[in-house]
């Protein structure tokens, strides 16, 4: 398999889905204030009830409110969805924004990216995200091709220009960097997103994710043989 191959498993089909704007409603402050409420509430439920079985009138019971408000805001429960992905990827976006690589060793450096990663994927909004994206993004396509494009891409792209920076000072040796970036990232996405998304993993220990996140590095970068 040659490096563009590798790169095109790495990355994914460009399916340039986009993701469903909220409705273009003119808000003040405390309509703001009410369509994170809403946002949170949904969150709540989704995690509880799951996608499929949500209720919209139980979101607007926990958030207050009203269901006109609701539908006029995000449209429907699918809308709710989409507005909870792109919370989810602005959060992304701020901790990939904090995390400075450059410059830093490969150990540091990974170490860093690994446990701001391993801690983003234990939130409640990546939960229900998770849920919906794995567990049912045969019924919801654009949600899960968006959340791959978008959301995984922008990790994976930030570890990429990494390593190769750390390929162009001859300190990591690598056939794609982008391959690289999908490998380190799915070692840490794999088990822990299933375990925490299934419910068998539950608000885990800081320090079970740190060194959840060594592991993976060492891994990674040493591999399993003796030295």
């Amino acid at each position: 398999m040659d490096a563009s191959t590798s790169d095109s498993i790495a990355g994914g089909a460009d399916l340039a889905v986009s993701l469903r704007p909220r409705p273009a409603v003119d808000l003040c402050k405390r309509g703001e204030l009410r369509v994170e409420r809403f946002l949170d509430a949904a969150t709540e439920v989704f995690t509880e009830k799951g996608y499929q079985h949500a209720r919209l009138s139980e979101i607007v019971a926990r958030a207050g409110g009203s269901l006109a408000t609701l539908y006029r805001v995000f449209g429907d429960k699918e809308g709710l969805a989409h507005a909870i992905i792109r919370r989810r990827l602005q959060d992304l976006s701020a901790r990939l924004q904090d995390l400075n690589l450059s410059g830093l060793s490969p150990e540091d450096a990974l170490q860093q990216a690994a446990e701001r990663i391993a801690e983003g994927m234990c939130t409640a909004e990546s939960v229900v995200i998770h849920r919906i994206v794995i567990g049912e993004g045969q019924s919801f396509p654009g949600m899960r091709d968006w959340f791959f494009d978008h959301a995984v891409a922008a990790v994976r792209t930030s570890l990429a220009d990494y390593f190769e920076q750390e390929m162009a000072a001859g300190r990591l040796k690598l056939a794609s960097s982008s391959l690289a970036a999908s490998q380190f990232f799915m070692m840490l996405f794999g088990d822990l997103v299933i375990r925490v998304s299934s419910g068998n993993l539950k608000e885990p220990d800081p320090q079970e994710l740190r060194s959840y996140a060594q592991n993976a590095v060492q891994l990674f970068l040493h591999g399993a043989l003796p030295r």
